[in-house]
């Protein structure tokens, strides 16, 4: 049956639905001694019928898995390996072992990952994607420690590992102005479906941006695209094609950057007259031949926080904790102080 996102059935609501205790359930579950056939039947057909997913309250009585699972949306975002890294460097010396589960580009499938990694017993899990609802995580969190990373949710039994996302774009915006910049367009992904859920990275640093460029007394100016590297260089493209002064553009993150990177390439342009930050810091940004000016969150620290506050809740804590990661720019050569008057 496949994952019914929204909603998560636990061991209580088949309880109820059978007319039986939790205790009789979880017997069934394991396969106890004594356990009438009529019992069996009864408490399995409205699992069957509720689509409920006994491995998952299986994993207690079964002891500690020694394993924990990092869902991740997709293996083409270079932000994704430092989260992976910082991750494997936290439970270096311990018994555990991660378990990576990549989401596809549907929807649902990002569910279907984490409901994987549940299925496989893992002790704990890490979510990545944006697109996960978190009333849906609020119910799996239940059964199994879940920490959602990146996402600014107010949860009760999960915690959250973010970058503050408002102050990045505010810093971002600020480099730019403090360049000389008086034009400054934010390039982003289409806040549309699943990626509008409230306090997404990329809805969050929207809105700072616009927050900044409103107290510096500039024009917001947004341009939208889809989340590739090829969307970027033609949204950037038009943006620059018939540029009369000099731009600084703050891209929502690296993979875009190098997209309006290239656009700037491909007219001829310098920094100083279409300057370009992007968000994350990746790998590739500091690549001398890019040398792409970035706001830098560690992802790194995520993915060590991340486990750390997997292992707490698996030693007992219930309370939810939300962590915050400080960002700051990392200065490089795609910025630069705009030309004047006619040198544009």
């Amino acid at each position: 049956m496949a994952t019914r996102v929204g909603s998560s059935i636990t061991i209580r609501d088949v309880a109820r639905a059978a007319g039986v205790s939790r205790g009789a359930v979880s017997k069934v579950l394991c396969n106890a001694y004594g356990v009438s056939p009529e019992m069996k039947a009864k408490v399995q057909a409205v699992i069957d019928e509720l689509g409920y997913r006994p491995r998952i309250s299986a994993r207690g009585m079964r002891g500690s898995t020694y394993t924990l699972g990092v869902e991740i949306p997709n293996i083409s975002n270079p932000f994704f390996p430092k989260i992976i890294n910082g991750a494997t460097a936290a439970l270096s010396g311990s018994r555990y072992q991660l378990i990576i589960v990549p989401a596809g580009p549907d929807h649902d499938e990002d569910a279907e990952a984490v409901q994987v990694l549940a299925d496989r017993q893992v002790d704990g899990i890490v979510v990545i994607s944006s697109k996960v609802p978190p009333a849906w995580l609020e119910d799996l969190a239940e059964q199994i420690p879940l920490v959602m990373l990146g996402r600014h949710d107010p949860s009760v039994s999960y915690d959250t590992v973010v970058g503050d996302d408002l102050l990045g774009a505010s810093l971002a915006v600020q480099h730019l102005y403090d360049l000389g910049h008086r034009r400054v367009v934010h390039l982003t992904q289409a806040q549309r479906g699943a990626d509008a859920l409230p306090g997404t990275p990329h809805g969050v640093r929207l809105t700072g941006y616009d927050e900044a460029v409103r107290i510096l007394g500039l024009k917001s100016e947004t341009v939208m695209v889809e989340p590739d590297q090829a969307s970027a260089r033609d949204g950037a493209m038009r943006l620059l094609s018939d540029l009369h002064e000099p731009v600084g553009i703050f891209a929502a993150f690296d993979e875009l950057a190098l997209g309006v990177l290239e656009a700037v390439g491909e007219l001829g342009l310098r920094p100083a007259q279409a300057s370009v930050v992007g968000y994350d810091d990746t790998e590739i940004a500091s690549h001398p031949l890019m040398s792409l000016t970035s706001v830098n969150q560690s992802g790194t620290q995520m993915g060590a926080i991340a486990v750390r506050l997997l292992l707490e809740r698996i030693a007992g804590r219930t309370e939810a904790v939300h962590e915050v990661i400080t960002p700051r720019v990392m200065a490089r050569n795609s910025t630069a102080a705009p030309l004047a008057g006619r040198d544009t």
